[in-house]
């Protein structure tokens, strides 16, 4: 690193961009130190301004640097566009993330949104330039300003500008009044976009606060230029633009109360908030353009733009951004259906045994089948390609029939849980959801046993049937074996099942974002009302269809796609030498009442057998846990619900496990 006496005789300001730009970099880098203490920072901040004053013909030189600096670097898109992205799509912004971690930068450029992160690298920056006290700016603005100008703080940059006049204060109001310009255009091309415009509330489109936002902050900038920012007649236009800015916001926000009801799109959730933050960006703007002090402010928007920085080169930063966009559009709609997998009284508990009993009854049928696609020997490929038919079928099944899988309610459920976080203040609240918790575990724990309890007896008694009518049962002893070996606990059978959990989150992932593609597109109506349609089924089948599809494209899909990922994923991996497994709690019951009955009674003598018995509880388990929490996860951040205190619920769930701990198992 140089040091300072080494920096001070190197400025050339007539030097070529690149190295004026080296010079600023380097000195940066000296201010900057270690990086570890701001005050220490600070402090070669004000030792730079004593050598710099102190060094005969220095400010001169460093006058003639900035003033070439400012005509060559325009710095109105930074203020007005940096930190926002220029579209919503995930590829083209983690290209261009990796850009800026992987490739170096260059300072011989005139973008000062590149030249900004070249010099700004780290966050450590925006702390010591919070630290700049008004003194010091002052001195700063002395030595950069012309000698006829000197301010002593910001009282001096406070001042109106003159017409014409060409000191540095006029050249940052007017920089910071064509930022507001480039953001108030934005904001207003955005609230006239269709997109926008057709989902606003009626009150919103009738008021119209668009169109007369740019008119507003013309007459704003007019009364600076010509009245001063300490006039009556600034105030007035301030007051003004300042509630057009607001009535823009307010008619933005009507569009997501269309979005809650006729879908999300992803898309028009990113024009939202981009809005919203342009919004923030003007009102940042108008703080530092008619502070008091000016220079102050100026320095805490610059310290926002470090740490702006710091996210647009972080790409967890864009993956959290975007996964909140994917939540909002796949989980908001979920808390309703999960409603109805939650018992709360011995009825409703009830009914969802028998509907898990008749799931569990069905998948053993789907295991015989499983068993007669591995018995044509085929290919890996073909042989989970037929798997995955047998399973959607059967899954597609069980939903028309009104049962229940128990792996399928996790993924519903979280999304009712998550709903219920958002308004925990009161310990009557808290105890609330706390019996939610005690309805949901036991709501589970009844689909589990309802859907084991029914496929293994079912399963024995195919088999026992096979034996008479056949000859054999579903499999032979060698295949016996192989699924005892598969389903023991001493193997990585929990890792599978584990894995199984993520499988059954990824399925109501896009089970909810076909329903909410379904519902944004309006593909209902469409069923219902469209011409040809209604000509080849008839208006009351269209009708009938339309509903039909409505309240069950969720299903459909999310069924569908995780028979297809439990028989696929073994194959597909494998290829690649990762040989993943699944174990759904159900299939693995019925698997192992096949084995069993092809084993017989000696089967009960083998260790094997009941190292398998102690998994599948742990397997169901994670099959529910894992899935249950990304969802739940996915749901918390859809309904932005934060600050929850985690330890309060805790203690409540606690409290009540030690007191009623049947309740989590049987209603009362």
């Amino acid at each position: 690193m140089r040091t300072l006496s080494e920096l001070l005789d190197q400025l050339e300001p007539r030097a070529e961009l690149a190295v004026r730009h080296l010079w600023l970099s380097d000195l940066l880098d000296w201010i900057r130190g270690d990086a570890g203490n701001a005050q220490a920072a600070l402090s070669r901040v004000q030792l730079f301004l004593d050598a710099a004053h102190a060094r005969p013909g220095f400010p001169e030189r460093l006058r003639q640097w900035w003033l070439t600096l400012v005509e060559t670097v325009d710095a109105t898109p930074l203020f007005s566009d940096f930190g926002f992205a220029p579209r919503a799509a995930f590829l083209s912004e983690l290209g261009e993330r990796l850009r800026y971690k992987l490739l170096p930068g260059t300072p011989e450029t005139t973008h000062a949104t590149e030249l900004f992160m070249l010099l700004f690298p780290v966050p450590f920056d925006a702390q010591w330039l919070k630290l700049l006290d008004a003194d010091t700016l002052g001195r700063l603005g002395a030595l950069l300003g012309p000698p006829s100008a000197a301010p002593a703080g910001d009282e001096a940059i406070g001042e109106p500008p003159a017409a014409g006049a060409s000191t540095l204060l006029q050249d940052w109001q007017v920089t910071l009044l064509e930022s507001l310009t480039y953001c108030t255009s934005q904001v207003c091309a955005t609230g006239f976009s269709p997109e926008l415009r057709l989902r606003m509330s009626p009150q919103s489109l009738l008021a119209r606060p668009f169109h007369g936002l740019q008119a507003d902050l013309e007459a704003l900038r007019a009364a600076l230029l010509l009245h001063g920012p300490d006039s009556g007649a600034l105030h007035l236009a301030l007051d003004q633009f300042k509630s057009r800015l607001e009535a823009c916001r307010s008619a933005a926000s009507s569009v997501y109360a269309h979005l809650d009801e006729h879908g999300i799109s992803v898309g028009l959730v990113f024009r939202l908030r981009q809005l919203r933050e342009r919004i923030l960006r003007i009102r940042e703007l108008l703080d530092c353009l008619l502070s008091d002090k000016p220079a102050t402010s100026a320095m805490q928007l610059l310290a926002r733009l470090v740490l702006l920085a710091e996210e647009r080169r972080s790409i967890r930063a864009l993956v959290a951004s975007n996964s909140s966009l994917l939540a909002a559009k796949v989980a908001e709609r979920g808390a309703e259906t999960g409603e109805h997998y939650i018992t709360r009284d011995r009825a409703a508990y009830t009914a969802m045994l028998g509907k898990a009993a008749g799931g569990g009854a069905l998948t053993a049928v789907t295991t015989l089948l499983k068993f007669m696609v591995v018995g044509l020997a085929l290919s890996a490929f073909w042989s989970g390609f037929l798997a995955s038919i047998v399973f959607a079928a059967s899954f597609v099944l069980i939903q028309l029939l009104h049962f229940t899988l128990a792996t399928k309610q996790p993924a519903m459920t979280a999304p009712a849980m998550a709903a219920k976080l958002k308004d925990l203040r009161t310990g009557e609240a808290v105890s609330e959801f706390v019996d939610e918790v005690t309805h949901l575990v036991r709501s589970q724990v009844a689909a589990v046993l309802g859907n084991v309890l029914a496929v293994v007896p079912v399963v024995l008694l195919i088999s026992i049937a096979m034996q008479y009518g056949l000859g054999r049962t579903m499999i032979d002893a060698k295949e016996a074996a192989h699924v005892l070996h598969s389903l023991s606990l001493l193997g990585p059978t929990l890792l599978w099942a584990a894995f199984t959990g993520v499988v059954l989150f990824a399925a109501s992932i896009i089970g909810g974002w076909v329903e909410n593609w379904f519902v944004l597109y309006r593909l209902a109506s469409a069923m219902r009302y469209n011409p040809r349609i209604t000509r080849a089924l008839g208006v009351a089948r269209a009708r009938r269809w339309a509903h039909f599809m409505r309240d069950n494209i969720s299903g459909f899909t999310s069924n569908i796609a995780l028979g297809f990922m439990l028989g696929l994923i073994p194959p597909m991996t494998g290829f690649f030498g990762l040989e993943l497994e699944v174990r759904h709690v159900t299939l693995s019951s019925g698997q192992l009442a096949a084995a069993a009955a092809a084993l017989g009674w000696d089967a009960l003598r083998q260790p094997a057998l009941w190292w398998c018995v102690a998994s599948i509880p742990l397997i169901g388990a994670l099959n529910l846990g894992v899935s249950f929490y990304f969802a739940f996860r996915l749901a918390l951040r859809a309904h932005s619900v934060s600050g929850v205190d985690r330890r309060r619920i805790r203690s409540a769930i606690w409290a009540r496990w030690r007191s009623k701990p049947a309740s989590f198992f049987l209603p009362d």
